[in-house]
């Protein structure tokens, strides 16, 4: 690439602030050439937390704790007995949360 060892140059404000009126003017681009939606469309769309689920139903089929396996007296997870780590006041205590 050749250079041109005459042309004036610029100095680091005058580059910064040319790349500035660049960013502005492609940020300005960008946000005009968006997809228009309208207001209420977009308020359907949005699901808030805390909504009323009460009509909602949850099918979820509980298998019962088999012979090898116990409850953590602290996290109440079902854990198979080989994650036993103690016992504590007899009850018994997982790995994780020992």
């Amino acid at each position: 690439m050749a250079t041109d060892y005459d042309a004036p140059r610029k100095t680091d404000e005058e580059l910064n602030e040319e790349s500035l009126e660049e960013l502005k003017a492609q940020s300005s681009k960008a946000s005009s050439s968006g997809v228009d939606m309208d207001e209420a469309d977009l308020n359907e769309s949005l699901e808030l937390p805390g909504a009323d689920l009460s009509d909602e139903s949850i099918t979820v089929m509980v298998i019962p704790k088999k012979a090898d396996e116990f409850t953590c007296s602290r996290c109440f997870l079902v854990n198979h007995r080989s994650q036993m780590a103690k016992e504590v006041n007899g009850e018994p205590v997982c790995n994780d949360c020992a």
